[in-house]
C-alpha cells in the first residue's frame, strides 16, 4: 500500500531499523535515532543496488517519489541511475572548481607578486565589490560577452566610466588566464572593446599654488619611507618627466659630470630619445643615490628583486602617505606643477614644451631635435631647482620679468 504522510508521521521508531515501503522500490527508513532516510532499491543489469533520494521531511513524500520516478526514467533508458547521479555531482564539482571566482582568485595568486601591495589590494577590492556579486559562481567558460556587459555597465551607471574600463581589461586577463589553463575556450573581454563608454581624458592632480608646492617640497624632504621612494619623489618634481620614464631609469642612462640624462626613445611615449638637463641639486641627489644602488642596473628597483624597477604605484602611495590625497597630487601632476609655475615665471613656452617632450617632429628635418632650445633649457632647469628651494623656505615668490620684444 501507498505511503500517506499520516502512516509516516504516525510511525515511531524502534529499537531497530524500520522500513516503511511506498512501492515501485522506494521506501523510508526509519533509524533508532530518529533520522528518516528515503532509499531506492532497483536492479541494473542483473545486480541489485540501492540509492539514497534524501532526509524526510527536507524531501517530501512527494519529492521522494518524484525522484524514484526520475530514476526510473534513467533505468528504462539503460542508464544507472547510481552513476548518473556520480557523473552529475563530478559535473557540479567541477563547475564549482572552474568558477569565475576561483579562477580570479587563483590568477590574483600568481600575478600579485608583480604589484605593489596597495595596487594588488585595489584590484581585488574591485573584483570582490564589482564583479564577484554577478559573476563569482558561475562556471568561467559559460560566462557570456552580454553577461559580462551588464555587470560592466553597473559600474558605468555609478558614473565611474574609467573603473569600468580598468575592470574590463582585468576580466580580460583573467579569461585569458582560464583559456591557457584549459577552463574556458575563449575571452568574451574582447567583444567589448568598443561597448563601453569612452573613459574620459584624464587630467592628473596636481598642486599649483607656488606656497603650496613649498610645502609640497618639504614634506617630500622629511619622507621617513625607503630612501629610494624619497629620492624618486624629489627627482619627480625637479625633473618633471612622465613616472614611468622615472620609474625605469638606468644608470647607463646618466652622466653626472655633465649633468645630463638621456631618456632612450624606447621608453618614451614619443618614441624619441629626450635629453633632460640635470641641476646641481638633481645630479646631488643623484650621487646620494649612486652611493647605496649604483651597482645595479636601475635607480628605482622593486624591493622584491632588482631585475625590475619599482612598481607604478610607488610614487602615488607615497604621496598618499605624506598625506597627499589623489584628488590634489599625483606623480604624473609634477609635470602640470612645474608647467604652471614656469610659465608664470615667464620662461617661453617652447622650451617648457620641448622640456615636457609634448614637441612633434620637425616637419622639415624629419626627426625630433632633442637637443632643440638645450642652452635655455639648461638655465631653465636649474632655475627651476632654484626656486622650488626658495618655495622650501618659504622664500617670497618674485616673477621672472623678460625684457619685451622689440
Amino acid at each position: 500500500m501507498p505511503l500517506s504522510d499520516t502512516t509516516i508521521r504516525s510511525t515511531k521508531a524502534g529499537l531497530r531499523p524500520k522500513k516503511l515501503s511506498d512501492g515501485g522500490g522506494l521506501f523510508l527508513l526509519l533509524n533508532p535515532n530518529g533520522s528518516r532516510w528515503w532509499r531506492l532499491k532497483y536492479r541494473f543489469r542483473g545486480k541489485e543496488k540501492l540509492i539514497s533520494l534524501g532526509t524526510y521531511p527536507d524531501v517530501s513524500l512527494k519529492d521522494a517519489r518524484d525522484r524514484r520516478d526520475e530514476a526510473r526514467k534513467k533505468l528504462a533508458a539503460g542508464y544507472d541511475p547510481s552513476e548518473a547521479r556520480k557523473g552529475q555531482k563530478t559535473a557540479e564539482q567541477n563547475r564549482a572548481t572552474n568558477s569565475f571566482e576561483v579562477v580570479a582568485r587563483e590568477w590574483f595568486q600568481l600575478t600579485k607578486g608583480k604589484w605593489e601591495a596597495e595596487y594588488a589590494k585595489l584590484i581585488m577590492h574591485r573584483l570582490e565589490r564589482d564583479i564577484f556579486p554577478s559573476l563569482a559562481k558561475r562556471p568561467i567558460n559559460e560566462i557570456t560577452a552580454v553577461e559580462l556587459l551588464t555587470v560592466l555597465r553597473k559600474i558605468e551607471k555609478r558614473g565611474a566610466v574609467d573603473t569600468a574600463h580598468r575592470s574590463l581589461q582585468k576580466c580580460g586577463q583573467i579569461f585569458r588566464y582560464a583559456v591557457v589553463t584549459g577552463r574556458a575556450d575563449r575571452d568574451p573581454a574582447t567583444d567589448l572593446r568598443e561597448a563601453l563608454k569612452p573613459a574620459p581624458k584624464q587630467h592628473y592632480a596636481s598642486i599649483k599654488d607656488p606656497k603650496e608646492v613649498g610645502a609640497l617640497v618639504r614634506a617630500m624632504r622629511d619622507y621617513k619611507g625607503a630612501f629610494e621612494t624619497k629620492c624618486a619623489l624629489l627627482l619627480g618634481i625637479l625633473t618633471f618627466v612622465r613616472p614611468g620614464e622615472l620609474r625605469k631609469a638606468e644608470w647607463t642612462e646618466f652622466d653626472l659630470d655633465q649633468g645630463e640624462w638621456r631618456i632612450p626613445a624606447a621608453r618614451m611615449k614619443m618614441k624619441e630619445q629626450h635629453l633632460v638637463p640635470l641641476s646641481k641639486q638633481a645630479v646631488a641627489i643623484l650621487e646620494d643615490l649612486h652611493a647605496v644602488n649604483g651597482h645595479g642596473r636601475y635607480l628605482f628597483p622593486s624591493v622584491r628583486t632588482s631585475e625590475r624597477p619599482m612598481s607604478e604605484n610607488t610614487v602615488n602611495a607615497a604621496l598618499r602617505r605624506l598625506g597627499y590625497t589623489r584628488e590634489e597630487m599625483t606623480g604624473h601632476g609634477f609635470r602640470s606643477t612645474a608647467s604652471t609655475l614656469l610659465n608664470e615665471l615667464g620662461w617661453p613656452g617652447d622650451a617648457i614644451e620641448r622640456q615636457l617632450s609634448h614637441g612633434e617632429r620637425d616637419e622639415v628635418r624629419g626627426a625630433y631635435n632633442f637637443a632643440e632650445y638645450l642652452p635655455v633649457r639648461r638655465n631653465m632647469m636649474q632655475a627651476w631647482a632654484d626656486h622650488l628651494d626658495q618655495l622650501e623656505h618659504g622664500a617670497r615668490i618674485l616673477k621672472m620679468r623678460l625684457p619685451k620684444a622689440g
